[in-house]
């Protein structure tokens, strides 16, 4: 049966969407957005990276469960309260199996019965599978070919999750020609509010990381309403900055690579002037957990 991301019937149901400029409008409706975060102008979402679930459920790394830590990870996702959630790509364990998104999409579900879930796509992800798993997703699905781009907004804020995959299980990330022309092109038709872009590689200049980074970077120097890049891959919590780009790197749901890095997901208060960003480790190095930093637009 067709896996949903959301389902608009749930009583916390809170999203209409309607077509602007070839990209979705999602606005937040009464009955799901709280009193006070309307008073704030604050946009409540959950940031999660690197989940890795593998089709069999047993299968882990380094000691932990990936397919526990995500099913860990909901329920607390759920009881936070958030408007949306984001999962910023490699979501299968290495080969992007169906099997894998198969279980991906079963432990999502209690959190996509209340919210949007949106996912891109990492180096460990299969764009065929991933596609047969999840034929209907949250958000709107801007025309570029052989790429799974996610567009939604707020009042407070746009964001545009776009698609690194270049080759599944190797390690390096490409937008690609077809991806940074429609971003040249659209980008720039952006100035209402604040624009926060999300990929999964790394933005050095390694083997290993966005081998396209410094084309993305120029793309958004002009780009003032651009005020920062959500990543994963490298496995790392760490907040930068660049050209006066802020930089997030989101830690992994599904395991560490180093004893000192937290194992977790992040809440994300997005407001016009900066995002308040509160890190949850539910393993590795849980000295932060619970620690909130507040990172100003530029």
């Amino acid at each position: 049966m067709p896996i949903l991301l959301h389902n608009p019937s749930s009583r916390r149901s809170f999203l209409k969407t309607t077509a602007l400029g070839g990209v979705a409008l999602v606005v937040a409706g009464c009955r799901g957005l709280a009193p006070a975060a309307a008073t704030k102008g604050e946009w409540h979402l959950a940031l999660l990276s690197d989940t890795h679930v593998p089709g069999d459920r047993v299968n882990g790394y380094r000691g932990f469960n990936p397919w526990q830590n995500l099913q860990n990870v909901v329920p607390r996702v759920l009881e936070s309260a958030p408007e949306a959630a984001i999962l910023c790509g490699d979501a299968a364990r290495l080969e992007g199996k169906e099997a894998d998104y198969r279980e991906v999409a079963a432990l999502l579900e209690p959190l996509a019965a209340a919210v949007p879930v949106c996912l891109g796509l990492g180096n460990h992800d299969d764009r065929g599978n991933f596609l047969k798993v999840f034929t209907q997703r949250p958000g709107t699905h801007p025309a570029v070919d052989g790429k799974c781009i996610t567009a939604i907004e707020h009042p407070v804020a746009r964001l545009i999750v776009l698609d690194s995959l270049l080759y599944t299980n190797k390690v390096a990330g490409l937008l690609g020609k077809t991806q940074r022309g429609w971003l040249a092109r659209y980008l720039p038709t952006l100035g209402d509010r604040p624009t926060v872009l999300f990929v999964h590689h790394t933005l050095g200049n390694g083997d290993g990381d966005l081998l396209d980074a410094g084309q993305l970077f120029a793309l958004t120097k002009t780009c003032r309403h651009v005020k920062a890049i959500f990543y994963g891959h490298s496995h790392v919590w760490e907040l930068g900055e660049r050209d006066r780009l802020k930089l997030v790197n989101l830690p992994a749901v599904g395991y560490n690579f180093r004893d000192q890095d937290p194992v977790g997901w992040v809440d994300a208060r997005f407001r016009t002037d900066g995002v308040a960003l509160t890190l949850h480790a539910i393993a590795g190095n849980r000295a932060e957990d619970g620690k909130t930093w507040f990172v100003a637009w530029s």
